[in-house]
């Protein structure tokens, strides 16, 4: 049997994953897989998401605000104090807490698809990016991001899980994004 492609989607995102990163060609026969497909539904085009930011002062005296269409952003404050002084967060978000939460979210999302198409219902999956932001030089640079990620799955082996969230790493639409960086997987399995 060839290596076959697992064609999904999360949201309007095309994920695609050999089974042969998933499975064993024993573990496929067991299973009798036959095909992993879900259809693209009333998506035409790419779907394009939009966050605006509004600056006002010079950088560490001065502060902005996010909006996004949703609202989900609404006039959300940022400023020079709320990245690099303010660890608690309570001042505003920062930039790189919105990269954290982008690739902890679409993560979550791609390992909860592979382990449904492999037949699994995730009882829980919980996700966790942590942004590295360093000196460089005379700025600043993302040093790396760590990926933490703890599931559970009723009637899925430890093995199984584990080999998905690697493939699940390698096929966030976020991760592939951010592939300049690099990126660190700890995943953990509760049965």
């Amino acid at each position: 049997m060839d290596d076959c492609t697992v064609v999904s989607t999360v949201g309007p995102e095309v994920i695609k994953i050999r089974i042969s990163q998933i499975f064993t060609m024993k573990q496929i026969r067991m299973r009798e897989v036959k095909t992993y497909k879900l259809k693209l539904k009333n998506i035409i085009m790419a779907i394009k998401r939009k966050v605006e930011a509004n600056w006002k002062g010079p950088a560490k005296e001065g502060q902005g605000q996010l909006s996004s269409s949703n609202q989900f952003f609404d006039n959300t404050p940022y400023s020079f104090k709320s990245r690099f002084e303010n660890e608690d967060g309570r001042l505003g978000t920062n930039p790189e807490e919105l990269i954290a939460a982008a690739h902890s979210g679409c993560y979550a999302m791609a390992l909860s698809v592979a382990i449904s198409q492999a037949g699994h219902t995730p009882d829980e999956i919980n996700a966790e990016a942590e942004v590295v932001l360093d000196k460089e030089g005379e700025g600043f640079a993302i040093k790396e991001i760590k990926l933490t990620v703890k599931g559970k799955v009723s009637g899925m082996s430890e093995d199984d899980f584990l080999e998905m969230a690697k493939g699940a790493k390698e096929g966030c639409p976020i991760s592939k994004a951010l592939s300049a960086v690099p990126i660190s997987l700890d995943a953990s399995f509760e049965s």
